[in-house]
């Protein structure tokens, strides 16, 4: 087959591949970020299709308008004549050029920045339940003050209450994000940074760490159970009268570097988390800031 011929045939098939790789990789359950189980989680779906059905308004166009530039303009060998392209203003298509992106612009901010400052507050009207998250190497430690007991890799929290997560690090920053209840935030050495998410079904979700720290990076995952409210108190009672406590020695073995699977603890020891958080909280008179 001629070279020309060639080029003219995978023209045609660049798009053709494209629409079946689009179409071929759908949206499945295996995309939690398309499936979520919170309102935190569903506000900032919401804002991405918000964002997405924008921008499409822009890119689509575009793309029909470089196919029949395309096909349209194409060189061809039959066509002998010189280009003499002839230009002409339109004062219209300029002021449009400006007009569209600001318009475009302005419909995604004004709602990501009113979602954004409304999801930086707890919701008033529920007392959240509160754990304190520390990122080790490689495992993570739940630890519950009000219940004052802990957990490694698991955490159960019930539904349809708001959980009030202080994050912290004991090792290299990492990042916590429970995908299907809403975006992550990271953990730092010396520092509490609040998020809050809450599950509105019972379920289980998967959570891990959103940023590399070195190589066990990829065991640091960990399960959110959802459960009513009733099974969460009876869980809390079980875990209190059951399991072991944890000792100074214990915790210290979880800090050095390793992996560790599902644990659960009665108690564990008295500054083992910052009582300091710097001014970030999720509780003040404004997003952000302490009262």
């Amino acid at each position: 087959m001629p070279k020309r011929h060639r080029a003219h045939w995978a023209y045609r098939l660049v798009p053709l591949a494209l629409i079946v790789s689009l179409l071929a990789s759908g949206c499945g359950r295996q995309y939690t970020l398309l499936h979520p189980a919170g309102p935190v989680g569903q506000t900032e779906l919401n804002l991405l299709v918000l964002a997405s059905v924008a921008m499409a308004v822009v890119v689509i166009p575009v793309w029909i308008l470089l196919a029949v530039v395309l096909v349209r303009f194409r060189d061809n060998p039959r066509h002998k004549g010189s280009y003499v392209p002839q230009w002409q203003k339109s004062k219209f298509f300029e002021v449009m050029l400006f007009v569209i992106p600001l318009i475009i612009v302005t419909i995604i901010a004004v709602p990501t920045v009113r979602k954004t400052y409304a999801l930086d507050t707890l919701p008033q009207q529920k007392d959240p339940v509160v754990i304190h998250v520390t990122s080790l190497d490689w495992k993570w430690m739940f630890q519950y003050p009000a219940q004052h007991i802990a957990t490694v890799n698991y955490i159960k929290i019930p539904v349809g209450v708001p959980v009030l997560f202080k994050l912290t690090a004991d090792s290299p920053m990492n990042t916590f994000w429970v995908p299907q209840l809403g975006g992550m935030e990271y953990t730092m050495p010396g520092e509490v940074l609040p998020l809050w998410l809450e599950a509105n079904k019972p379920g289980v979700y998967m959570g891990r760490s959103g940023q590399f720290s070195g190589r066990g990076f990829v065991h640091m995952v960990f399960q959110v159970d959802a459960v009513s409210h009733t099974v969460f108190n009876q869980w809390v009672h079980h875990v209190k009268t059951t399991a072991p406590q944890m000792s100074l020695a214990k915790y210290h073995a979880l800090v050095h570097f390793g992996y560790a699977g599902e644990e659960s603890f009665s108690s564990y020891p008295a500054g083992t988390f910052p009582t300091t958080s710097h001014g970030f909280t999720l509780t003040g008179s404004s997003p952000m800031v302490m009262p």
